[in-house]
């Protein structure tokens, strides 16, 4: 299992429509092979970042998601509403904890 955490500067004014656009990629991801968890975050302290953070299989399944017609028709747009490239940092996950639901 490995997690990739993605980080960008949104445009000002822009931040609503760069979050539905996302929301539209998570809802891509549901079905794809090896999509195993997302969350979109913003620092409480700077509300036009963005760091996205997904939990894949391998790297392999995330980056055949990057070649879905569904993930490529926002690519254009996302890009226009950031204001510099984003970073991209893969981390390979060692343990992972998750609350009890009872």
């Amino acid at each position: 299992m490995m997690t990739v955490v993605s980080t960008m500067q949104l445009q000002s004014s822009s931040e609503s429509e760069w979050d539905q656009l996302i929301r539209e990629r998570f809802r891509s991801a549901h079905d794809r092979e090896g999509w195993m968890s997302g969350q979109l975050l913003s620092p409480a302290d700077a509300p036009n970042v963005r760091v996205i953070v997904g939990t894949w299989r391998n790297q392999r399944d995330w980056e055949a998601w990057h070649e879905d017609p569904a993930f490529l028709s926002t690519r254009a747009r996302l890009d226009e509403l950031q204001q510099v490239d984003h970073q991209t940092v893969w981390y390979n996950v060692i343990e992972e904890a998750q609350a009890n639901d009872d």
